[in-house]
Formats: structure tokens, C-alpha cells, sequence
């Protein structure tokens, strides 16, 4: 059954050994995050990185708080977040759901109606009131009131870190669910850092072109606010957009919830499907006490209010998940109308910085579960590794079921093209023998396979906000690296060498001989 809310999923955790109560008194300024990032980076007995979740029971300046963080801080915790025990299943699962096709006739018809009827499942729906409503704040309020972190020396100041952030589309009114971090400018207002990529960054341009003047360019002014935002925060008069856009946050949510804030989810697709499938369960929303959201019912903290379209504020730095500070940028400011939460509200949040991080696991389960939606698009992939050092951008390795000369290239353009995957540094094309996990074997094979000048391609265009390299913010260069064996067809005349592998008889002779000769080994 899945977690009725945070409380249920710390009582797994708990059951599970998988939690850490700390009673030590410790500081939501740099000392949490220490703390944390010498747990997420520890070994256990056997050898699994990532330590435990931790629940701080005594912090500091907060009589009476609790604070979790390093709930999906390993990959045993991460497959117990979406209740499985291999998130391969979760992968056939949307394969199974892809593989139906139109049905042709009545018969197909009924007997799709199993499957209609589960899906139907998976849709968010409205109750009255929640947990969330518990206490309501409309006045009287500080977001200093929760022990909210400052994870890194040089950053800007204390940041929201794991808040699920909720827009709706002014064209279509689909809901997303985000997850930006958020810088507290005081009490009442904090930075709102969604990139220009992200879907909420879009759902702000598309109230600025509806908000803008058709008259003297102002159409285009509201296009190209974001964009120029860098140059400060104050824009002509005539080109100055009037209104607001609404926005909740819920911090504290279920765990399938949390998660689906992440995903690289089709922009059509709103995130609460997708934390219903993932659950088997529909998430419940309540309306907003001030403004035209719905929010979890069972979250622990929500904070109502709205972005300012004529407002940009100076953010950051911040302590990132690249193992580097991103820089300092402009971005709208969030004011907060309405606070609402739970008696006694956990505080859920995390820790960025160089990996690997709770985050890491995070960006594992999405490379897993989401493989057969790739596959959909590029149908020769085999595999994909996002090693957790390159910090899912910077590094992807795909293996391919090659069929043509010059395949491995279409797949580094379809990569390209594909969502978020767009902002990928570096692809390295291997064939589908190679076992893309297998780092050693990628290296050796890679390495041999390649004729650099041949082999190597650059292309230009979009690449992560993050990426602090790059000629330009947002925008430079990407590598693409075609290590597959190399045909005649590819313009390659010479022999291709076997690899070494020894004969299957003399691997069975010594198999038989090895329990002796592992003694005389000593081993």
C-alpha cells in the first residue's frame, strides 16, 4: 500500500533500520549540512554508500522541530520510496502501459476496460480539507520560523531545498509540480529559481505575453524578460508587465510525490499522475486558502503566494549539486500570502553538493524507471548510464543495437532532442555487448575503439544553467563520442581485432580445478 504521508513513510524508514533519530543539538547553519554529507558519503558493512536517513530531533534556534533529510540517500531507500524492490518494474510498467494499442473492435474494447479502469486510478483528486489545513496562518508569519538551512559557507544565505512547487499552465491550466530551489530574502519572500527551461519558467513567460502590450514591442520584451534578466531587474516603463502569477509550495510530501517533482515528465503529463501511478494510489489536493491552487492535503508545510511579472531579485550563489557554486542571477521573487501546516510540521529537505548526494539516487531511479520512454524515441537503445560524478548532465553512456553506419550519431542527435536530455555535455556511443554500468569495461573498450579526430563530433546549442564551462550562460558546446566497432561502411578498411576471450573447455577445466587451487592460492 503506498505511504500516507511523510509521518507514514519515516514509521517504514524507521521499521526498516533505514533511520537515524539525532538527539545531539545541532545548527540549520553549515553544521546539518556537515553532518549530512559525511552520512551520504559513509559505507555500511557491506560496502553501500549513503548512510542513513536522518531525522534531527534538536536543532538548534528551534525548540521542539524535527528535520529529515537523507530519505532517499541510497538506492535500497529510493526502491522503498516507490515501494518496489528493482525499479526495473516500475520500467515495465510504463512499458506495458506504451505497448497498448488502439483497440479495433467491440471485443478489444472490453477488454481494455481493466486497464482504463486502473489508470483511472492514478488521477489527483479534491477533499475538503487535509492535515495540511491543521493551522492556517494568513498573518503573523516568518519563514524564518522553520529551520530552514544554509548548507554551504559562501551561499547566498538559508535556502528551501526540497520544496515541490506548483504553477499552473495560463493556456491550458494542466498543474506542474517543480522542484527549484528557493533563497529566503526574508521573512515573507524568497527567490523562486526555476531555469529558463523548466516548465514553470515557461507558464511565467506565457503570463508575460498575456499580460504584455501588443504596442511599441512590448509583446517581445515579455518573450525575452528572462533572458535578459542578467542585466537587472529594472525594465523600461513602457515595456513593464502588469499582474502576478499564483504559486504553492508543499514541503513535507509523500515520497512518490517528492520524487515526481523531478522527473523529466512531458509537459502535458502533470506530475500528480505521475506520483498516482507510481503509488497506485491518487494523491489528494486541497484548494489554497488565498489563491487559485490546489495543494497535498497531507503535506506538512505549504506556503501560498505569487510572483510579481515586473520583479527579478539577484539570487544566489549557492552551493550546487556540481560540486561548485552556481553564480549569482536574476529570477522572480516569491511572496508568500498564506501559510498553512500541520501541528508540529516536519521539515523535509536536503543537501546539494559534490556527489554522491542524496540527489544521486534520486537521478538514478529517474535513469531506470524512464529507459522505456527513450526507448519509445530511440528504439536501437539497450542501456544508459548517468555516472553519478558527471552529475547527470555532464555524462551519459548508451549502448546501441547498431544496424547502419553513422547510428551511433543519429542517437547522439536524438539524445539531444530529447527534453532535458538536451543539456548533455558528453554522450559515449558504445555497441550493445558492452555492459554500460561497467566503468572499467567502458573505459577499456571506448578508449581502443576510437580514432579521436574520426570519432569525436561537437555541436552547439542549449546546455545546463550550471554548467559554469560553457562560452555563455545557458548556451555552448556538447561532445559527442562514437565508440562502436566500426564498419566498412563507415569508411573503415582495415580488420577489426577479436577480442581476447579464452576458449570455453579451458574455462570449464579450470572451473573444476579451482576450489583446490583457490587453497593453494590462499583465497
Amino acid at each position: 500500500m503506498a505511504y500516507d504521508d511523510l509521518r507514514d513513510w519515516i514509521k517504514a524508514l524507521d521499521r526498516a533500520g533505514e533511520l537515524k533519530r539525532i538527539h545531539t543539538e545541532a545548527d540549520p547553519i553549515l553544521e546539518i549540512t556537515e553532518i549530512a554529507d559525511r552520512v551520504s558519503k559513509s559505507r555500511d558493512k557491506h560496502g553501500n554508500i549513503g548512510g542513513k536517513a536522518l531525522l534531527f530531533e534538536n536543532v538548534k534556534g528551534y525548540a521542539g522541530a524535527k528535520l529529515l533529510i537523507n530519505q532517499f540517500g541510497s538506492a535500497k531507500r529510493m526502491r522503498m520510496a516507490l515501494e518496489v524492490d528493482s525499479l526495473d518494474k516500475i520500467a515495465d510498467r510504463i512499458r506495458a502501459f506504451m505497448d497498448v494499442k488502439s483497440p479495433q473492435g467491440f471485443l478489444d474494447k472490453v477488454k481494455m476496460l481493466p486497464m482504463l479502469a486502473e489508470m483511472g486510478k492514478f488521477f489527483p483528486k479534491t477533499v475538503p480539507t487535509g492535515p495540511c489545513k491543521e493551522v492556517i496562518k494568513r498573518d503573523n508569519f516568518s519563514l524564518l520560523d522553520f529551520p530552514i538551512l544554509q548548507c554551504w559557507p559562501k551561499d547566498a544565505g538559508r535556502f528551501i531545498t526540497l520544496p515541490c512547487v506548483i504553477t499552473r499552465d495560463p493556456k491550458t491550466a494542466k498543474r506542474n509540480v517543480g522542484m527549484y530551489r528557493m533563497q529566503i530574502y526574508d521573512g515573507k519572500s524568497t527567490g523562486m529559481h526555476w531555469q529558463r527551461q523548466k516548465v514553470a519558467a515557461e507558464h511565467y513567460r506565457e503570463r508575460l505575453r498575456q499580460s504584455m502590450s501588443p504596442q511599441g514591442g512590448s509583446a517581445r520584451a515579455a518573450v525575452d524578460i528572462m533572458a535578459r534578466s542578467s542585466g537587472g531587474s529594472v525594465l523600461a516603463e513602457g515595456d513593464r508587465p502588469a499582474g502576478r502569477m499564483d504559486v504553492a509550495v508543499a514541503i513535507g510530501t509523500e515520497p512518490a510525490l517528492t520524487f515526481s517533482a523531478i522527473v523529466p515528465a512531458p509537459p502535458d503529463v502533470e506530475e500528480f499522475i505521475i506520483a498516482g501511478f507510481l503509488r497506485q494510489k491518487p494523491v489528494e489536493l486541497v484548494k489554497c486558502e488565498t489563491i487559485d491552487l490546489e495543494v497535498p492535503a497531507d503535506a506538512e508545510i505549504i506556503l501560498e503566494g505569487y510572483v510579481n511579472l515586473d520583479e527579478l531579485r539577484t539570487e544566489g550563489p549557492f552551493g550546487d549539486h556540481t560540486g561548485f557554486y552556481s553564480l549569482e542571477d536574476e529570477y522572480p521573487v516569491f511572496h508568500v500570502t498564506c501559510v498553512t501546516h500541520r501541528n508540529d510540521p516536519i521539515y523535509a529537505t536536503t543537501v546539494v553538493g559534490k556527489p554522491p548526494q542524496e540527489d544521486a539516487w534520486m537521478g538514478k531511479a529517474v535513469e531506470r524507471i524512464f529507459l522505456p520512454l527513450m526507448k519509445l524515441t530511440i528504439p536501437e537503445l539497450v542501456d544508459v548510464n548517468l555516472p553519478i560524478e558527471g552529475v547527470f548532465h555532464n555524462l551519459m553512456i548508451v549502448s546501441i543495437r547498431k544496424s547502419y553506419p553513422g547510428q551511433a550519431r543519429k542517437v547522439m542527435n536524438a539524445i539531444w532532442s530529447l527534453g532535458q536530455a538536451m543539456f548533455t555535455k558528453c554522450i559515449v556511443v558504445v555497441d550493445e555487448d558492452i555492459d554500460v554500468h561497467d566503468l572499467a569495461d567502458v573505459t577499456l573498450k571506448a578508449l581502443n575503439n576510437i580514432d579521436p579526430e574520426r570519432d569525436i563530433q561537437f555541436t552547439l546549442g542549449p546546455v545546463d544553467s550550471l554548467d559554469h564551462a560553457a562560452r555563455l550562460a545557458n548556451y555552448g558546446s556538447k561532445m559527442g563520442i562514437d565508440a562502436t566497432r566500426k564498419w566498412s561502411t563507415e569508411g573503415f578498411s582495415r580488420p577489426w581485432p577479436d577480442e581476447i576471450v579464452m576458449d570455453a573447455k579451458t574455462r570449464a577445466l579450470v572451473d573444476g580445478k579451482w576450489k583446490a587451487l583457490a587453497k593453494e592460492l590462499g583465497e
